[in-house]
């Protein structure tokens, strides 16, 4: 029976109090019965606006008819024919502004709840679903993966079942990328992310951990060990800082490095060996969903006060509004409109504050957005002992300092077309190694397109 309500039904959540003192999922996931009622609100619309906003193209109308039919092994099919990652997207993707932002119902009321119900239907699968992954038919060619992130994994998984045999390459010595050192648990939990991992493992896909390429291994030796194309998926893991006074002080740190010893190593955890500050006040630098991870992961460590510092206003903010929203009822304090100048120390070279500027918003920059200005005497000093910087990273540059023909950019990334074929010929790159940091979803959808590139480009060889 259709459902016409202008609203698409509530997540059930962690109340905000009780779920920034721990790292349990804040979202809880929809009922059965909530699943069903949502897709009832889809209009199954002949020509699938939903489906041109989607990164790697997922059928999305016939997946929701199936959860209205209560198929949901057959919407699970349905995903999973265009996705390697159902159960990550439907919690991390930014649908608002892809599947959802073309959504018809979204012109007079709320879209429906497209992420919510793909993670309805992936996480009915892994509870339900007794059924093995077919191992394809081998066809006798290799082909190599570099990174085991979004992007490496999606590429891996697609040319597994066109039947090569496929090794991923991971630096770290757990497989996900991102989706492991990155995102918190509170949003993506890990035993989500290795599920997804195992199940590219039953189609025959090898990750090979703790094998930096450019050290342990070059590009041109797995060439040499007979592999016919490489994928290069290795992300964007170098961080960024500011170049202001204090950022070699004790208790300043990168996202990455903070998320990673909190999210990867476990830091949270009572037995853990990784150490990390647990600060009394926190400021993070930076208005991205990685400065909002950030944010939340101090308030969880027992920060009293954590602070979000960014130059230009809530609305040029460009981490999602859902994530923002979050942040905001956990209790952290958002200082828009205000940029760091200098961060301060003792005589121990310990973090004892940072000295802000305020700001204003004047003309648009390059990318439309309006460049922030300072004003001159507004500088004031926030009590903070540890500071996290959260304003974006490039890729590392090992693969292309040892690679020789490798084209990259001023900002160190790969140059690819748009099938992802770089300078070199038989390697290809996409994800963040190629536009920078940005979403899991664009990184799996170059990955997608990278493996149907190389399948042709082997296939031209031989």
């Amino acid at each position: 029976m259709a459902n016409m309500s202008l609203k698409k039904n509530e997540m059930p959540a962690q109340e905000p109090n009780v779920r920034n003192k721990n790292f349990k999922e804040v979202a809880l996931g929809y009922s059965k019965e909530t699943a069903v009622d949502e897709a009832n609100r889809c209009l199954n619309c002949k020509n699938k606006p939903c489906v041109n906003g989607c990164p790697v193209n997922i059928d999305i109308p016939a997946f929701i008819q199936k959860v209205k039919d209560e198929d949901f092994d057959g919407a699970y099919d349905i995903i999973s024919a265009s996705s390697s990652l159902p159960a990550v997207c439907g919690r991390v993707c930014p649908q608002e502004t892809q599947c959802e932002g073309k959504c018809v119902r979204g012109i007079k009321g709320d879209p429906v709840g497209i992420g919510r119900l793909e993670r309805f239907v992936a996480d009915w699968h892994n509870e339900h679903s007794t059924a093995e992954a077919k191992k394809p038919e081998p066809n006798g060619h290799k082909a190599a993966v570099i990174g085991a992130g979004p992007a490496g994994l999606t590429c891996a998984g697609d040319l597994a079942r066109l039947g090569y045999e496929v090794t991923v390459f991971e630096a770290l010595h757990l497989a996900g990328g991102v989706l492991v050192y990155g995102i918190p648990e509170f949003r993506l939990p890990k035993a989500i992310v290795q599920k997804e991992i195992d199940g590219l493992k039953a189609l025959g896909v090898t990750i090979n951990t703790n094998t930096v390429i450019g050290r342990t291994i070059t590009v041109d030796e797995l060439f040499e060990q007979g592999f016919e194309a490489i994928f290069i998926g290795s992300g964007a893991g170098l961080p960024r800082f500011m170049g202001i006074p204090g950022e070699n002080l004790k208790g300043v740190y990168s996202a990455n490095e903070f998320l990673t010893r909190t999210n990867l190593m476990k830091a949270y955890t009572e037995n853990s060996d990784t150490p990390i500050q647990h600060a009394k006040n926190v400021a993070v630098v930076g208005g991205g969903n990685v400065a909002m991870d950030a944010a939340r992961c101090a308030k969880r460590l027992g920060a009293e006060n954590v602070y979000i510092v960014y130059r230009r206003g809530e609305a040029e903010m460009p981490a999602r509004n859902e994530e923002i929203e979050h942040a905001k009822e956990e209790g952290i304090i958002f200082k828009t409109l205000n940029n760091p100048v200098e961060i301060l120390g003792d005589e121990h070279k310990l973090v004892t504050g940072m000295k802000c500027i305020e700001m204003e918003l004047g003309e648009p920059d390059e990318s439309g957005r309006r460049s922030p200005v300072e004003k001159k005497g507004s500088e004031f000093i926030l009590d903070v002992d540890c500071v996290v910087m959260s304003i974006g990273t490039s890729p590392n540059p090992l693969i292309r300092n040892t690679t020789e023909g490798l084209e990259t950019n001023r900002k160190g990334c790969f140059v690819a077309d748009e099938n992802g074929l770089t300078s070199r010929e038989g390697v290809y790159a996409g994800g963040d190694a190629v536009t920078g940091a940005a979403t899991v979803i664009l990184a799996m959808g170059a990955g997608k397109t990278a493996a149907k590139a190389m399948d042709e480009y082997i296939k031209s060889k031989n």
